[in-house]
């Protein structure tokens, strides 16, 4: 692996105001480089936004974070925005570094990438070996072209553009809207609000067995450092915790952690999803990297957060 030093470089993250964005500047503090964001004023879907912004900053280095981002029901009803908008992200942030030359790029997916019926644990060669789950195709084409013509840049031009894909991802600054969040913000939210309540059960969806991997943005955060420093090859890498749980234990975990005892009730009625999906990650922990924040010390943090935003 050849070393990109990040001291005394100019580092701008794409999306610095989503929860892995926020996660990644607060990272990038503790390296002696300057982060450099982008006004909100910056609508990176339009191209010549993208283009003015790049070549009055020219950043040395791009952690692409920015994405429009939802849960099963908003991409089920909004596929258009879902691939337009990242399409038109994708596309514009990684053409208009090559045009100024940006000495290296990181391009941020998921693992919505792979086919809904990969082997598991899935590794980076699933990729394109089977449909895709119907549900989130949409924002998963779109992160396939992003990682794509990233890997098609490296070839035709020789940029220093790679490509991570997270697993699930949760902590500070997640989407705790009851209509578009992920499983463990919702929860959260679930869970506390029938406390306060004093209800005496909550429901989750389905039968509560399938297995899901989860990482803290943080770790995410710590991982993407990582590979910016030391990660130079056309072919994208996992990240993830390498640690599963069935949403019925989740469910459990995060009652204990928002302090509510009533019963926790599995609604058959409603759909499991895939029965497993775990991201191989052993690419990345044989170049030298491995998570460190549990699930029980992050959902802590994450139900802190929170409150905080409750207040």
């Amino acid at each position: 692996m050849s070393a990109y030093a990040l001291a005394g470089k100019r580092i701008y993250v794409a999306g610095h105001r989503g929860m892995v964005g926020s996660a990644l500047v607060r990272r990038l503090a503790r390296e002696d480089c300057e982060v450099l964001t982008a006004d909100r004023s910056v609508d990176l879907r339009e191209q010549a936004e993208v283009r003015e912004w790049f070549t009055d900053n020219r950043p040395d280095a791009v952690i692409l974070a920015a994405a429009k981002v939802g849960g099963i029901l908003a991409n089920s009803e909004q596929p258009g925005e879902f691939l337009y908008d990242n399409l038109a992200i994708a596309a514009n942030v990684i053409e208009a570094a090559r045009r100024v030359r940006t000495g290296k790029l990181l391009f941020l997916g998921s693992s919505c990438i792979y086919p809904k019926f990969a082997e598991q644990p899935i590794t980076e060669a699933a990729l394109l070996t089977g449909a895709l789950e119907p549900t989130n195709e949409a924002y998963a084409i779109a992160k396939i072209a992003g990682l794509k013509l990233a890997a098609a840049y490296r070839e035709q031009y020789g940029c220093d553009f790679i490509s991570a894909m997270p697993t699930n991802l949760y902590g500070p600054g997640d989407n705790y809207d009851p209509q578009s969040s992920h499983v463990i913000p919702g929860m959260i939210r679930r869970f506390h609000e029938a406390k306060r309540a004093g209800e005496g059960s909550v429901s989750i969806w389905g039968s509560g067995t399938p297995l899901r991997e989860f990482m803290h943005v943080d770790d995410l955060a710590d991982a993407c450092i990582f590979l910016l420093a030391n990660y130079s090859q056309a072919q994208h890498v996992n990240v993830g915790s390498g640690e599963e749980i069935t949403i019925r234990d989740l469910a459990a975990l995060v009652a204990q952690t928002v302090g509510f005892e009533g019963w926790i009730e599995c609604d058959t009625s409603k759909p499991d999803g895939t029965p497993r999906k775990l991201m191989d990650s052993s690419r990345l922990r044989a170049m030298g990297w491995k998570p460190s924040v549990s699930l029980e010390e992050g959902l802590k943090g994450a139900y802190a957060a929170f409150l905080a935003d409750e207040a």
